[in-house]
């Protein structure tokens, strides 16, 4: 196939059109989210300490708030229902998440400030797969 002709190899269209392909993409997306809020939820002591470390107050209500959203959210975007709010959850989550752990303009020069930099938008990538794996259920939603 010619790259230039704006079609996609004839085994990449093969790939996209499996239908475990849409629900693995989610699960890539949204995995590391649900086995976080089950790692909270088994140590919850754990995750409170972790909200204290941000200086989210109080960090009990913070941790169950953040349990909730990593387990409802890859959920609603696993199970093909309400994808947008699943979506929606943890794109807001992750958002004031990489403000609030990976706050890099407020750090001096270093290797920490470089850590937390590359952090900060890796968050934002992650919120712009959440508007993506929105649109596409919308799309799909809509033609069917």
């Amino acid at each position: 196939m010619d790259a230039g002709s704006g079609r996609d190899p004839r085994f990449v269209d093969t790939i996209l059109d499996w239908p475990i392909t849409w629900f693995l993409a989610r699960l890539l997306l949204v995995g590391a989210y649900l086995l976080g809020g089950i790692v909270k939820l088994t140590d919850f002591s754990a995750a409170v300490a972790e909200q204290a470390h941000f200086g989210m107050n109080p960090p009990a209500l913070w941790a169950a708030i953040t349990v909730v959203v990593e387990i409802v959210g890859p959920a609603l975007i696993l199970s093909g229902r309400r994808i947008w709010l699943g979506a929606g959850m943890l794109g807001v989550f992750t958002l004031l998440a990489a403000f609030t752990a990976n706050a890099f303009w407020t750090m001096p020069a270093g290797p920490e400030r470089f850590g937390a930099t590359n952090a900060f938008f890796e968050h934002v990538g992650l919120v712009g797969g959440f508007i993506l794996a929105a649109l596409v259920a919308e799309r799909a939603r809509r033609r069917a």
